[in-house]
């Protein structure tokens, strides 16, 4: 299903970004996403933003996606905002024209930083997507470490096209702040923008497999290798069977992106 062509997002606060691989990304450190996910949300609230934020990654994938994949590219017009999820991503903000990205925004990552804010800021949070059973696990290891956030529920990824306005429907109902959207690329991004008008928080955020990564199920790479833009590398070396011709062709297709875009 191709994305619903939308209005262009409104933008709250100045928000910069620099163009890397064809993609216009927030030069916004972790601590400044988390703020105008802030902002966002206490806007939605108030009924001053027509519809749901839809916050979406870049990595080295999603870079070569941009290029190959029409449903994708479509789906990446109604971004509101993309964050740097690839280390080389920020590297080469530093060689190109325009703001310099501050720091990689890994969704591993990010999520803890809004964890903590939305902890600190009375927002909540929604978890959707994985296999049965792994938003929840994961919903319950992010309430130990914070227990006053607010998690209002989850929900697998399994789920039909035809059984998607019921599960928004009750979505709304618990009125979520932020919606975590973990059904993989193209998937997730195509059904941010097809229901940013339908859901009712104030920002949906596509975090591909990250709770496998908070349950534990997959394992980051030493910071060394992160620091150095290698964690794919990592990844590769660890699920080979899943991962080898996703990194196989885009990688090399990313970097080129990157270089010439």
């Amino acid at each position: 299903m191709k994305p619903q062509p939308i209005n262009k997002p409104l933008a709250p606060m100045k928000r910069e970004t620099t163009n890397i691989g064809g993609m216009a990304i927030s030069a916004a450190s972790m601590e400044e996403l988390a703020a105008m996910m802030v902002e966002d949300c206490h806007a939605m609230r108030q009924g001053k933003l027509p519809y749901a934020m839809a916050i979406f990654d870049a990595n080295g994938q999603g870079l070569s996606l941009n290029q190959t994949d029409s449903a994708y590219r479509e789906a990446m017009k109604g971004a509101d905002l993309i964050h740097a999820d690839g280390e080389f991503i920020v590297k080469m903000s530093k060689w190109r024209k325009g703001p310099v990205i501050k720091e990689r925004s890994a969704t591993t990552d990010y999520i803890w930083q809004a964890a903590k804010t939305a902890e600190e800021e009375g927002l909540s949070f929604y978890l959707l997507g994985g296999e049965p059973g792994l938003a929840e696990e994961a919903a319950e290891i992010i309430s130990k470490k914070h227990p006053n956030l607010k998690i209002l529920g989850h929900h697998h990824g399994y789920f039909s096209q035809a059984e998607e306005r019921e599960l928004i429907a009750k979505i709304n109902q618990l009125q979520p702040d932020i919606i975590w959207v973990g059904l993989g690329k193209p998937r997730e991004q195509i059904f941010c923008v097809n229901n940013k008008q339908s859901l009712k928080a104030g920002w949906l955020v596509t975090c591909g497999g990250c709770f496998n990564f908070v349950t534990g199920d997959y394992k980051r790479a030493p910071v060394w290798m992160q620091d150095m833009g290698l964690e794919w590398v990592h990844r590769l070396l660890t699920r080979p069977r899943s991962l080898f011709w996703r990194y196989a062709v885009t990688t090399p297709h990313a970097l080129y992106l990157a270089i010439t875009k």
